[in-house]
């Protein structure tokens, strides 16, 4: 019984890993798409207004308005653009690539 349930959750956890491989990788393409141009291709983009996203403070809720409504009229507003599963993959992308 001990034996069976190692293995359910070995396999809980691979799927988890799975799951959340798969998140990072659609917000690396999303980046890739819709962000990069300006954020540039590494999430910096030196000489630009735009942050350096791996600065972004670990505040999800602050991206998600950002990303939908823009910001200072300098960043345009996504939220009729992406979808919300989109949005959630960027962030995913981007909190996996913070500074310290």
């Amino acid at each position: 019984m001990v034996l069976g349930a190692v293995f359910a959750t070995a396999g809980i956890a691979q799927e988890q890993n799975a799951s959340i491989q798969t998140q990072l990788d659609h917000g690396k393409a999303t980046y890739a798409q819709k962000c990069s141009h300006c954020h540039g291709p590494n999430m910096v983009n030196s000489g630009t207004i735009t942050p350096d996203l791996r600065a972004f403070p670990d505040d999800r809720t602050r991206f998600v308005t950002t990303v939908k409504n823009g910001k200072n009229n300098k960043m345009p507003p996504w939220g009729d653009i992406l979808s919300e599963d989109e949005i959630t993959d960027l962030w995913a992308y981007i909190s996996s690539r913070r500074r310290p």
